[in-house]
């Protein structure tokens, strides 16, 4: 039996933080040969959804083995979020760790496509922009800034992933151990072109799947334009890596 932990980062969810972590481990039943836990990574949201988790964690059909918690001083970032969540995982001895976001923007029932593919892959990515894909509920500028966002990626960088800031994957562990989690230097979303770059630089197998995006039903977005701003020169800052031989 393989285990698979599903961090979901948290600042302000307690609106979704029970629908999605029942929804998550509904799929169980999907997965026969896979095991899934949640980790909640929170950071001191002022809304008390740390409150309500570990009020869940005493639900006799969720658990604390089911569901864990991780509690920050304040609000550290995405990147730090998912940084500290991987650890977490690697050192429980999970054998998949996955990204997802608290909104239901990340379709819960997605989850057994990525461990199929994951059999064969060693990074699977839930991606917007291939065949198959559709997004909903998005302004149509804010979907062209990601479209072309994600084509300037590609171009600069070289990286053969179509959605490089997508934040729904799947990673078998040894993907986390190869990585320098302590080098990671982004934060925002960012943070997923980064991972996704070292994860091919290194030669792991990436697949990309479509998914279906659907923008957030409750609570407030955590896009801001700071987020947007580091990114774009992050490529570049990766390709001089590169070719000092850094990575």
């Amino acid at each position: 039996m393989k285990r698979a932990l599903l961090i979901i980062p948290t600042y302000n969810e307690r609106e979704n933080v029970r629908d999605i972590v029942r929804s998550v481990l509904a799929e169980e039943p999907k997965t026969p040969d896979v095991s899934l836990s949640v980790l909640i990574v929170d950071d001191n949201s002022p809304d008390g959804t740390a409150d309500l988790v570990l009020e869940m964690q005493q639900d006799p059909a969720i658990g604390s083995d089911r569901l864990h918690l991780l509690k920050r001083a304040g609000k550290m970032g995405l990147g730090t979020a998912y940084v500290a969540g991987f650890k977490y995982g690697l050192e429980r001895g999970f054998d998949y760790i996955f990204e997802m976001d608290a909104d239901f923007s990340h379709d819960p029932d997605e989850i057994p496509h990525f461990l199929e593919e994951i059999r064969n892959y060693d990074l699977v990515i839930g991606s917007r922009y291939i065949t198959g894909a559709n997004v909903a509920n998005w302004p149509l500028r804010r979907l062209l800034l990601s479209y072309y966002a994600n084509k300037y990626v590609r171009i600069i960088t070289g990286i053969r992933v179509y959605d490089a800031t997508g934040g729904y994957k799947c990673f078998r562990r040894e993907v986390l151990e190869a990585i320098d989690l302590d080098d990671i230097r982004s934060n925002g979303y960012a943070f997923q072109i980064e991972m996704n770059f070292r994860a091919w630089r290194k030669k792991f197998r990436i697949k990309e799947i479509p998914i279906v995006f659907v923008d957030r039903h409750a609570g407030t977005s955590k896009m801001r334009k700071a987020i947007v701003r580091e990114a774009v020169p992050l490529v570049w800052k990766l390709k001089y890596r590169v070719l000092k031989g850094e990575l």
